[in-house]
């Protein structure tokens, strides 16, 4: 009986792997996202991960005793607060959206437009006729002075960011928002001009 070498056993497997080949896999890359964009983006991750667990954090131990909530700064409570004022309007803002009220800007804030009650979809109704225009603008004026607290905070958290990086923030911000508008938002671009997605 011949014995054959151990050794030549990976030799042929190779030879026989030698003629297989992968699939041509082709990738698209929609678009990148800058290291600034990056780092604004996880950030704010991070704010939004702090006002969850703020939420979910449990105010008595297991004898029935209140408990003191963990040592936040000023400046944390505050967007913590801006995050669930966002998150609390959230929904009529979608439906102010979705009315043409509302449009996002290049600043990453809102604009209010004009409240046509004329052409207003069956669907949306019922929130149309629940809002006059002063409700509108407190609404817009609250999320918008949120969102420059939440955007303030990423500066104050972002290494190498400061003051003067705010309209770049807002950029990003504003970026953020155009990407994540639906169709028929009205949303600005970057030249100032308004579309309609």
């Amino acid at each position: 009986m011949t014995r054959r070498p151990e050794y030549l056993v990976p030799f042929f497997a190779l030879l026989l792997c030698w003629g297989c080949t992968l699939a041509k896999v082709d990738v698209a890359v929609v678009g990148q996202r800058t290291a600034l964009e990056n780092q604004v983006l996880g950030t704010y991750n991070a704010i939004d991960r702090d006002m969850l667990l703020v939420a979910s954090v449990r105010g008595v131990d297991t004898q029935g005793r209140l408990r003191k909530p963990p040592e936040t700064s000023r400046g944390h409570q505050d967007a913590v607060a801006a995050m669930q004022l966002i998150n609390f309007h959230d929904d009529d803002i979608a439906a102010f959206k979705k009315l043409g009220w509302v449009g996002e800007n290049r600043d990453g804030l809102l604009t209010p437009f004009a409240m046509d009650k004329k052409a207003i979809p069956p669907s949306l109704a019922e929130v149309a006729g629940r809002f006059r225009e002063a409700e509108l603008k407190s609404i817009v004026e609250q999320v918008n002075k949120a969102r420059m607290v939440i955007m303030e905070r990423v500066i104050f958290l972002g290494e190498g960011l400061g003051e003067a990086d705010l309209p770049k923030v807002q950029a990003i911000f504003a970026k953020l928002n155009r990407e994540n508008a639906t169709p028929g938002e009205k949303v600005q671009q970057e030249d100032g001009g308004w579309v309609v997605k």
